[in-house]
C-alpha cells in the first residue's frame, strides 16, 4: 500500500480544510444556541461548496459528481468531521451512492438533481421496530394496477424536513418475497404522505430526526428503485462506503479536533506550578488517544483500499464502524475529564463533542450488530478480511 497522497488530492484536502475552518466552523456556536441553521445561511454555505465542486465528491463524474476514489473520499470525510453535521449536510449534501441503481428515466428524476443539489434525499429505513435489524421493517407496498401503495411509519428520519424524495425500505405483497424488502424512491407532497413530529436529540442540534407516515401514498412502477425483493442486498452493497466514509472518517476527525484541543489544553493549563501536560496521568491520556485514533485511521484507509481494489471489505467496514465510534468516545471522555469543570460547562466545545460522539455508537448498526458480523465473517471466511 502507499501511503502518499498525489498533489491533486492535497489540493483537494486543503481546499475542504480550509472551507471548513472558514466558512463552517464560525457558526458552530450559533447552531448550538438556536438548535437549527437559519436557511439563508444554509443555502449561502451550499453555494459555496458547489461552486468550488465540493458538492456530491462521491458520486462518479459521468453523472456531475467529483468522482473520488474511496481513499480520497475518507481523507476528505476525516476533515468534514472536523464540524458539525447539520453543517456538512447542507454545504457537502446527501447524495446517497444507493441512488446509482437508478435506470432510465429514473436517472433524470432523481439521481442527477440529487449530484446537481437541485433535490435533497434522505434514506427512510428506522422504523421503532426495526433499527438494527432493517429487514424486519412493516412499512408495505401492496400493487395498484401498474403501481404501488405505499403504507406505514418511519422514524428518526435525518433532514426529513429538507428532503426533496425519500430512498424508503417497505416490504412488498409477493407472497415468494416475504422478508425480502424493496427499496422505492418517494417524493415529498404526494397524497397521504405526511412528515411528522421532530424527535429531538441529546446531541446533533441542528439536525432534525422526524417521523414519516404513509397513508396508502400512490407512487408509480418507476418509483421501484433496483430489483423487487432486494432492497436490502443494494442497502447493504452501496452504503457501506458511505458507512465507512461518513461515520468512521468523520468519527476520526472529530477525535482529531478534540485531541488538538486536549493537547492545547496539557501545554497552556498549569497547575501545581507547572503545565499539566507535565503530569504522566495526563501524558498516559495523550498517548492513549494518539494510539487509538493513528489505528482507527489506518484501519479505515486499509478498508478504502480494499474497496477501491474490487475487494470485499463488509467485515472491514465493521471493524471500521465499531472502532473508530468507540475510539471516538473514549478520546471525548478524556477530553472532558483533562478540562475538568470547564469540560462539563455548556459553554465551552468539549462538552457538544462529547454528547455529539454517543450516537456513533448506535446509529448505522450499533456497535454490537457490527461485531456480531465480525465473528460471523471470521467464522465463515476465518481472518483474510484482516490481511494486507
Amino acid at each position: 500500500m502507499d501511503f502518499s497522497i498525489d498533489a491533486q488530492t492535497q489540493l483537494l484536502l486543503e481546499t475542504v480544510t480550509r472551507f471548513v475552518q472558514e466558512r463552517l466552523q464560525p457558526l458552530e456556536d450559533a447552531v448550538e444556541q438556536s438548535g437549527e441553521l437559519a436557511p439563508d445561511i444554509a443555502r449561502d454555505i451550499f453555494v459555496q461548496a458547489r461552486e468550488l465542486g465540493l458538492y456530491g465528491m462521491n458520486i462518479p463524474t459521468e453523472f456531475g459528481g467529483g468522482g473520488l476514489s474511496t481513499v480520497q473520499m475518507c481523507l476528505v470525510e476525516e476533515r468534514l468531521g472536523h464540524t458539525k453535521d447539520i453543517l456538512i449536510r447542507r454545504a457537502f449534501g446527501n447524495v446517497y451512492e444507493v441512488l446509482l441503481a437508478c435506470t432510465g428515466a429514473q436517472i433524470e428524476r432523481w439521481l442527477l438533481p440529487a449530484v446537481a443539489g437541485d433535490r435533497v434525499c434522505s434514506i427512510a429505513i428506522t422504523e421503532p421496530g426495526a433499527g438494527s435489524d432493517a429487514a424486519s421493517v412493516r412499512t408495505k407496498a401492496s400493487r395498484d394496477g401498474s403501481g404501488w401503495r405505499l403504507t406505514g411509519h418511519k422514524h428518526f428520519i435525518s433532514d426529513a424536513d429538507f428532503s426533496d424524495f425519500f430512498v424508503v425500505l417497505a416490504q412488498t405483497d409477493d407472497p415468494g418475497l416475504q422478508g425480502r424488502p424493496s427499496l422505492f424512491l418517494v417524493d415529498k407532497g404526494l397524497e397521504g404522505f405526511t412528515v411528522g413530529r421532530d424527535q429531538p436529540m441529546m446531541g446533533l442540534a441542528g439536525t432534525k430526526h422526524l417521523e414519516l407516515h404513509f397513508d396508502s401514498v400512490p407512487i408509480d412502477a418507476q418509483c421501484l428503485l433496483g430489483e423487487q425483493g432486494r432492497g436490502m442486498r443494494l442497502v447493504l452493497e452501496t452504503l457501506g462506503r458511505i458507512r465507512l466514509a461518513h461515520i468512521g472518517a468523520r468519527a476520526v476527525g472529530m477525535a482529531d479536533r478534540i485531541l488538538a484541543l486536549m493537547l492545547e489544553q496539557a501545554r497552556s493549563r498549569e497547575q501545581f506550578g507547572q503545565a499539566i501536560g507535565q503530569f504522566q496521568f495526563m501524558q498516559q491520556m495523550l498517548a492513549d488517544s494518539a494510539l487509538e485514533l493513528t489505528s482507527a485511521r489506518l484501519m479505515i484507509q486499509h478498508a478504502a483500499w480494499r474497496i477501491d481494489q474490487g475487494l470485499a471489505a463488509r467485515e472491514n467496514i465493521a471493524m471500521v464502524k465499531v472502532h473508530a465510534a468507540e475510539t471516538l468516545g473514549r478520546i471525548a471522555d478524556r477530553a472532558v475529564q483533562m478540562f475538568g469543570g470547564s469540560g462539563y460547562a455548556k459553554e465551552g466545545p468539549v462538552e457538544r463533542f462529547y454528547r455529539d460522539s454517543r450516537i456513533f455508537r448506535i446509529y448505522d448498526g450499533t456497535s454490537e450488530i457490527h461485531r456480531g458480523a465480525i465473528a460471523h465473517g471470521m467464522i465463515k471466511h476465518g481472518t483474510s478480511f484482516i490481511e494486507f
